[in-house]
């Protein structure tokens, strides 16, 4: 597929460019993509996934700390699919998922997530997904050096305590769910969707 990378020069398109070529994948510009993905900063990516919605392209977007309710009308009314996840590492996903159901068990829980210090958003688009998944928790957001992307939901009760983790040691960790995301991004309706777990069976 020919894509358009906004972000190819930062942390995690460094990573993932090199990662969509080696998968088959070319990029390219804008005029010439047939879909598009952006892993940049929340103040530049609705121009972005607007300018992929004017260019008639779907996207795939993993930036965090924005409104994708913003670009949902233009793509319903354009017929094209915004896929949106706050995390594309398939365990993140796994831990939302299984964290929503042990919190139907142990219902007091809260949530604690380490990133880099150079991260932009606290809490973490992750943390705050999770969050409405298990029905509201307090999130408690780390920034500090040698950090990548690390989350722990501790869910207690009486004489016990359940913690579910995932740690993202690199970048690499986000390169299966993209791929992912591209190879099921036709199969989505019009519109945002939101988190990679739609796409997992």
């Amino acid at each position: 597929m020919r894509l358009v990378l906004f972000g190819r020069g930062g942390k995690v398109g460094s990573v993932l460019g090199p990662a969509l070529e080696t998968a088959g994948h070319e990029l390219v510009d804008l005029g010439e993509a047939e879909a598009m993905v952006d892993f940049t900063a929340p103040e530049v990516v609705v121009e972005h996934v607007t300018a992929a919605i004017d260019a008639g392209l779907p996207s795939v977007v993993g930036t965090t700390g924005w409104d994708p309710g913003e670009v949902d009308g233009p793509a319903r009314t354009k017929g094209l699919a915004v896929l949106y996840a706050p995390n594309f590492a398939i365990g993140a996903v796994l831990m939302m998922r299984l964290a929503e159901q042990a919190a139907r068990y142990l219902p007091r829980a809260e949530i604690v997530e380490l990133h880099a210090e150079t991260k932009k958003d606290a809490p973490s688009g992750t943390a705050k997904a999770t969050a409405e998944r298990i029905g509201g928790a307090e999130i408690h957001s780390v920034r500090l050096p040698g950090l990548v992307a690390h989350q722990e939901v501790l869910l207690g009760s009486d004489g016990q305590l359940l913690t579910i983790r995932h740690d993202a040691f690199s970048r690499e960790a986000y390169v299966p769910g993209v791929l992912l995301a591209l190879e099921r991004l036709h199969t989505l309706p019009p519109g945002v969707t939101v988190g990679l777990e739609s796409l997992l069976d």
